[in-house]
């Protein structure tokens, strides 16, 4: 039984909340509004910007060494899926064609959106995994009074939530999405879903 394929775009790239150095690349449906975020380092990061604004290195970055050598070969890049999420780790392949056979190739996510944006290639994932990692953008904004949050407060994330009630917390969720901070709201969630099972 075949798993169902969303597509992905990237929708943007911001320092992580949580983690200094790195970034959080936020990939969202085409024909939704769920969005994925994922924490990457600061390599990919830039290697994913550069090519994003176009801008050219003065020397080839990794990711174009990968770009130059697969085409001198005649290897092209026809799409990334990332096909599974374990303990928070996203898990992606390049699917490659030389024009006779079609190839699955393990990479690091990050190095896949590299490529892809490189190859111009389309990104997907499973429906499974949008459902256990994407955030949903809903309409029920809350009045803007109750969601005055400091989101400084968000910045030691376990700790400062058992304090809080359910209630503050979906505030400080939709704060968070407002300001598309989607990396803190995921935390915000899971914390709201782990409340919910116990």
């Amino acid at each position: 039984m075949a798993m169902k394929k969303v597509r992905l775009e990237i929708v943007g790239l911001s320092y992580s909340q949580t983690q200094s150095g790195a970034y959080a690349l936020v990939l969202g449906e085409s024909a939704g509004s769920r969005r994925l975020p994922i924490i990457i380092g600061g390599f990919e990061a830039q290697a994913i910007a550069i090519e994003l604004e176009k801008m050219t290195p003065t020397r080839p970055l990794t990711h174009d060494l990968f770009k130059s050598f697969s085409e001198t070969f005649n290897i092209d890049v026809t799409e990334v899926l990332i096909y599974n999420l374990v303990e928070g780790i996203f898990y992606a392949k390049l699917i490659c064609t030389d024009g006779t056979r079609d190839v699955e190739i393990d990479a690091r996510t990050s190095d896949a959106i590299a490529l892809a944006v490189r190859f111009n290639c389309p990104i997907f994932t499973y429906e499974f995994i949008l459902k256990s990692a994407g955030i949903v953008l809903d309409d029920e904004s809350l009045p803007a009074s109750q969601s005055s949050v400091n989101l400084e407060e968000i910045a030691n994330p376990e700790g400062e939530y058992k304090g809080k009630s359910t209630e503050e917390l979906k505030n400080m969720l939709q704060t968070a999405l407002d300001d598309e901070q989607y990396e803190l709201a995921s935390k915000i969630r899971d914390e709201i879903n782990q409340r919910k099972k116990s």
